[in-house]
């Protein structure tokens, strides 16, 4: 999975944070209240997202209404498999990872480590 360009998070951010469907108009309204940027643009890189599959889209009447096909937090796992799978060597990158884990990081992590291992065992 490639990361996301600015523009790209930008407009994934609000999906985020809203975590509702959205129009492009919605989007570049709230855009322009930081700087600002064109209709056009923003159309472009949405449309370029839905067909990255990182949006979903649905026509209400003749306007598309997006939403994110995914949380933030499934993108950035996949963004860390991503990294493991670049390294020739991905128990020493993990180990490497959880090296600059903080005590609140690890604890989750240990957690979430018992609940696959129930899930799997399960």
């Amino acid at each position: 999975m490639r990361r996301l360009g600015d523009l790209e998070a930008e407009i994934m951010d609000r999906f985020w944070r809203w975590n509702r469907p959205a129009t492009v108009r919605e989007i570049v309204d709230d855009i322009n209240r930081h700087r600002d940027i064109a209709y056009t643009t923003v159309t472009t890189v949405t449309t370029i997202l839905f067909h990255k599959a990182y949006l979903t889209r649905a026509r209400e009447g003749r306007i598309w209404v997006y939403r994110a096909a995914a949380t933030r937090e499934a993108y950035a796992a996949a963004l860390m498999e991503d990294g493991l799978d670049a390294s020739e060597d991905r128990p020493a990158a993990l180990a490497a990872f959880v090296g600059n884990l903080d005590a609140h990081e690890l604890a989750a992590l240990r957690s979430a480590l018992r609940a696959a291992e129930r899930r799997a065992e399960g």
